[in-house]
């Protein structure tokens, strides 16, 4: 009995640390775009109503998140994005949060509940999201004016402190 129950507890908390991140296979990093690469050709259009593609980025620094709200690494991540959009001038800085395959009804419900206020796109599907990766949420991507990525964290646990520091060496 305590064996079984040992057993049932290691696979359920194994399943609880890799759920978000390593949804495929362990050793594979899940990138497509990497840094030193152009972001790849997509369009996107944003709760907001705006329009965003790696042309209308152009001259300021791109922060792009991807995310489902149903990943526990994204919701601790969120609050962090949010923060950079409140900082920065919309003018220098393009904050893009982009889910993975979640609709709007639950996108802009979790939005509305938790009080977040940077735009988003909901898709409903993973095609945009397969232009840059292939496994793993939460992924963030910041690219420089010219639209080259400079950086790529994932795994949840990104600092607003980290962040700023790779938005402020771009500006």
């Amino acid at each position: 009995m305590k064996q079984t129950l040992l057993t049932v507890l290691i696979a359920v908390f194994t399943c609880l640390l890799t759920a978000c991140i390593t949804e495929d296979a362990a050793s594979d990093s899940g990138d497509i775009i990497r840094p030193g690469q152009q972001l790849p050709d997509f369009t996107a259009t944003l709760s907001d109503g705006t329009t965003v593609s790696p042309s209308s980025l152009a001259g300021k620094v791109a922060v792009i998140a991807f995310f489902n709200t149903t990943c526990s690494d994204c919701r601790r991540e969120l609050p962090v994005v949010q923060q950079i959009y409140e900082t920065y001038p919309a003018d220098q800085v393009a904050v893009v949060c982009i889910s993975r395959a979640q609709g709007e009804t639950d996108v802009g419900t979790y939005w509305e509940k938790e009080g977040l206020t940077l735009p988003y796109s909901a898709q409903n599907d993973r095609g945009l999201y397969n232009l840059f990766a292939r496994i793993g949420i939460p992924r963030l991507y910041i690219a420089d004016r010219s639209g080259t990525v400079r950086h790529v964290f994932t795994g949840g646990r990104t600092s607003f402190k980290k962040l700023s520091q790779s938005i402020d060496a771009l500006r």
